[in-house]
């Protein structure tokens, strides 16, 4: 424990560069809750994955641990070329010394501009940088991520309902041919929800439906 203190307290310039890099550890692994919903896929991932759920009308079918569980491991996929590019060009530098963390923080910032810039529509980003009244910037890495962040998060929540209004549309066609047919023979006691669960089931399965979703989610990144 007075080792642990004596390194904080130290000036010696080693245990210096390893208090500024524990630090930096415990910054970054606060953050990494909203670093992953909202500067990744996993926004856009995990609400077409609920919609497919709340269409299918199967409750707690996957469950919530599935469907995150999913989610986050498509994100890592997805993700995994950006993280390896962060880690080769900021962290593995960093830890060996060989720049500072002003640099590592750049090299970081420059491939999760990048995406979230390639995946954020002008008007959103326009909407942010217009109230955070600052110049117009030249380049994408002259975009601060506190204005970068927001438009990217609103651009793939309007993605991922575009996506999931698609995939409720042959539910629905089936729930309202269901519902029709129960009212011409009277039936109106019954739920139509009973009646028409088997068939979109039964329509998710042939169709091949968590493959065509997966499929659909890889080609949008």
């Amino acid at each position: 424990m007075n080792e642990f203190v004596d390194m904080f307290s130290s000036s010696d310039p080693s245990n210096v560069a390893t208090s500024v890099k524990l630090i930096l550890l415990l910054t970054v692994l606060s953050l990494a809750p909203g670093i992953l919903i909202l500067m990744t896929s996993f926004t856009r991932i995990i609400i077409v994955l609920s919609f497919v759920r709340t269409s299918l009308g199967t409750q707690q079918m996957p469950p919530n641990q599935v469907l995150i569980g999913l989610a986050l491991f498509l994100t890592f996929f997805i993700m995994a070329p950006i993280f390896n590019q962060v880690y080769e060009e900021a962290l593995e530098p960093l830890f060996a010394e060989e720049i500072t963390l002003d640099e590592a923080y750049d090299n970081a910032s420059t491939p999760l501009k990048d995406f979230m810039a390639s995946h954020t529509r002008q008007k959103d980003l326009a909407l942010f940088l217009n109230y955070s009244q600052i110049e117009q910037p030249e380049t994408i890495q002259d975009i601060p991520l506190t204005t970068l962040v927001p438009a990217f998060a609103i651009s793939e929540l309007k993605t991922a309902f575009q996506m999931g209004f698609m995939i409720f549309i042959p539910f629905l066609v089936i729930d309202m041919a269901v519902a029709s047919i129960l009212m011409s023979m009277g039936m109106m006691m019954l739920p139509p929800v009973m009646i028409s669960l088997p068939f979109k089931i039964l329509l998710f399965v042939l169709v091949d439906g968590w493959y065509l979703i997966t499929h659909s989610l890889l080609d949008g990144f």
